[in-house]
């Protein structure tokens, strides 16, 4: 009995902990760099992730911050919370522009609504892809991987994180296709895409991980609050090709390694309705 009671007390410990760091944490401005040519994703490389503390001061936390991103979502770590409420966005259509950013391809968004955690409003401000993924389930590491970048009036930032398989085409790259592969023909950095509606970007499921870490590239800002959406979608081999292709950097990756744990709270949403996916 006492087993079980310390048990209930480190979870709600540990939900109090993750809940107190969205609420009240004064968070840095978590701003990914414009221009990714300064640093690479090769590991034998003196840019390559291990060095990307070193490179410049105001990245120093890429080496010594102990809440980076990503992470393996491992189930064994897991706690199961059926409370922390649905994920709310509201999302709309709106002009977008596509960028060039060296080591990947970023949609900006503006005035494309925004996501609502804890009573807190983040504005969609991005949308980027990494391949292979970033985040890992199990251990296992898929195709490609989505990032939604939002920021709050007091610039907290909140990444929703999508993970893809090979299989069947990706809806909202197909829609964004004719553009990549402009894209993939020109030397311009930024083009117009005209009018896009981020809802196209599809969940599929209500169950996510929640996690406070960091931005994955330099200048790896922590106090981030990462949701990954708990299904994992498809893509095609051709859509990957395409994205990388696009972004003239002649290599096939872009994915942080996966970074420690140490000792965070991760929690996974499911709602108590078995029969929600």
């Amino acid at each position: 009995m006492k087993s079980r009671i310390q048990y209930c007390n480190t979870f709600f410990q540990s939900v109090f902990t993750i809940l107190v760091l969205i609420s009240s944490t004064p968070f840095a401005r978590a701003q990914e760099v414009d221009n990714e040519r300064e640093f690479s994703y090769d590991e034998n490389s003196d840019q390559g992730p291990s060095h990307w503390g070193r490179l410049h001061p105001e990245w120093e936390a890429c080496n010594s911050g102990k809440m980076q991103s990503p992470i393996d979502l491992l189930n064994e770590r897991v706690e199961i919370v059926p409370d922390l409420g649905r994920l709310s966005r509201n999302y709309k259509p709106s002009n977008a522009t596509l960028v060039n950013r060296g080591h990947d391809i970023m949609i900006r968004w503006s005035g494309a609504g925004y996501i609502q955690i804890n009573g807190t409003m983040f504005e969609l401000k991005q949308t980027h892809w990494h391949s292979p993924s970033e985040h890992t389930l199990d251990g296992r590491r898929f195709n490609m991987e989505v990032h939604l970048v939002h920021q709050s009036k007091d610039n907290r930032t909140a990444v929703i994180g999508i993970m893809y398989k090979i299989g069947r085409p990706d809806s909202f790259l197909s829609m964004v296709q004719g553009s990549l592969h402009t894209s993939t023909d020109s030397e311009d950095v930024e083009q117009s895409i005209g009018v896009l509606d981020p809802n196209l970007i599809k969940f599929g499921s209500r169950k996510y991980y929640r996690y406070m870490g960091s931005l994955t590239t330099p200048p790896c800002t922590e106090n981030v609050i990462w949701t990954i959406v708990r299904k994992v979608r498809t893509v095609t081999r051709e859509q990957i090709k395409l994205i990388r292709k696009a972004v003239h950097d002649e290599s096939e990756a872009n994915a942080r390694p996966i970074q420690q744990l140490n000792e965070r709270t991760l929690l996974l949403y499911r709602p108590k309705d078995p029969n929600i996916k």
